[in-house]
């Protein structure tokens, strides 16, 4: 199994341990991405056990309204050149008057409206974004009846694609932006994406913040330049696990940087469509990202 791979199959059964999708669904899901029915119910039961231990440490914590009023701009499909001249697909959002620009990377699910709206966000804040998608070679997100074939589609790329879609994507965005400095964003899958593109040597970036997103695995970022903003949750073991990892690769690479781990919150507490949806944490993360990116980007 691929490390891509892996994560999608874990994020599943992550979901099916906090009572998100049935047995019945996750099997199912589990089955999209390849795996057998003997391996899927393993990595179910293994997830069951982990939620179990972590939710007896867990306070209480009362719920909240899955919605933040914030501020956007309208995005606009769009094509550009990929790769040996494949066009790909992405969402652009312009801000009135540009400070920087922004690559914006999704979640397993690929392109959706959510990540639309953080693009729109980033627009209104001052920094012109396009939300790239990585399904564009089989059509774009939107061709996927289902979401969660969408994400099998996403675990049968290999990671080297995904890398030079990236990198068209810094291209296109310089050209939009002419001798403004651009920065890279991505949550959950798009972290772990946005981590993928540092260590391929993207020296363009000024800036990069992986939203709880998993280190590769021997990630080396010597050649990247962008400072980077590393956020996490607390909550988050299976994707904090690397986290060690990702804080020796930027000393290594000598990178500035700074890690942040909001403490009792949970994986994807940034996505305000998702039940782990933390209000209080996702507003201080944004006015942290923009923080950082007033300081390395801005112009």
């Amino acid at each position: 199994m691929t490390e891509i791979l892996r994560y999608l199959a874990e994020e599943i059964a992550e979901d099916h341990a906090d009572g998100l999708v049935s047995r019945r669904e996750a099997l199912r899901r589990l089955g999209l991405l390849g795996l057998s029915g003997a391996t899927a119910a393993s990595l179910l039961a293994g997830a069951l056990v982990e939620q179990a231990k972590a939710f007896a440490a867990r306070p209480a914590r009362e719920p909240q309204a899955a919605e933040l009023e914030v501020a956007t701009l309208q995005t606009r499909d769009i094509t550009f050149r990929g790769p040996r001249g494949r066009t790909l697909m992405g969402a652009w959002a312009p801000a009135r008057r540009a400070r920087g620009g922004v690559l914006a990377i999704h979640e397993n699910r690929g392109l959706n409206d959510s990540i639309r709206a953080i693009a729109g966000r980033l627009a209104a804040s001052g920094y012109s974004s396009l939300a790239i998608d990585l399904l564009s070679e089989e059509g774009g997100t939107g061709s996927f009846d289902d979401e969660f074939e969408a994400m099998a589609a996403l675990g049968a790329v290999p990671p080297s694609r995904f890398v030079a879609d990236m990198k068209a994507g810094v291209t296109e965005l310089r050209r939009r932006l002419p001798g403004k400095k651009v920065a890279a964003t991505g949550f959950c899958f798009g972290g772990g994406m946005t981590w993928l593109l540092l260590a391929s040597k993207e020296a363009r970036l000024a800036a990069a913040v992986p939203f709880y997103g998993p280190f590769p695995e021997n990630g080396n970022l010597s050649g990247a330049k962008a400072a980077v903003l590393g956020i996490y949750a607390e909550r988050d073991s299976r994707v904090n696990a690397t986290r060690a990892a990702a804080r020796a690769a930027l000393r290594k690479a000598g990178l500035r940087h700074q890690i942040v781990t909001y403490p009792d919150v949970d994986h994807a507490f940034f996505n305000p469509t998702g039940s782990r949806y933390d209000r209080e944490a996702a507003t201080a993360a944004y006015r942290r990202m923009l923080a950082w990116f007033g300081r390395y980007v801005a112009t």
